[in-house]
């Protein structure tokens, strides 16, 4: 293994656990604008250009966008959210997991660029006995930060 292949290895081992240890009890509308918000106040008092987006199944219901941000950025949540719900993983894991493999994600599935995207920033919202119920994406800094953000919110919220 090249120092690479370990670091991707050591990456994709500690997404998987966020995605073991961020599973909610429920997670309402109202949830959804608590999260929304506490993303807006993190990204505030860091001067971060960020768009955040909350869906709870195929509705969107909490949307903001900082200066900085532009119209492309509602692009890429999309994108990114469409990879979370077709793959049922964070899309930072599912970019990463290709990287690893030395595979072009959207080659590999046959997807559009256009429609899909495996760069971090959307993580899927778990329920306890329930599973995937909505994605909370960030999109504006580079992959492992949007990444690191959405997780950092989510763990706060949970607290």
């Amino acid at each position: 293994m090249t120092d690479t292949a370990q670091d991707l290895a050591a990456v994709i081992a500690r997404i998987e656990e966020e995605e073991r240890e961020l599973v909610l009890p429920a997670f309402t509308h109202d949830d959804a604008w608590r999260l929304g918000c506490l993303l807006v106040e993190l990204a505030e008092e860091r001067d971060l250009p960020i768009t955040i987006d909350i869906r709870t199944g195929s509705q969107q219901v909490f949307h903001a966008a900082r200066p900085g941000t532009t119209p492309d950025n509602d692009s890429w949540v999309q994108r990114k959210v469409a990879t979370v719900y077709r793959f049922g993983a964070s899309s930072y894991l599912v970019g990463r997991q290709h990287a690893a493999r030395g595979r072009d994600f959207n080659e590999a599935h046959g997807l559009p660029l256009q429609e899909y995207a495996a760069h971090g920033g959307a993580f899927p919202i778990r329920v306890g006995g329930v599973g995937i119920v909505g994605v909370v994406t960030v999109s504006g800094l580079a992959q492992a930060d949007d990444h690191a953000l959405a997780v950092e919110a989510l763990r706060a919220f949970r607290s």
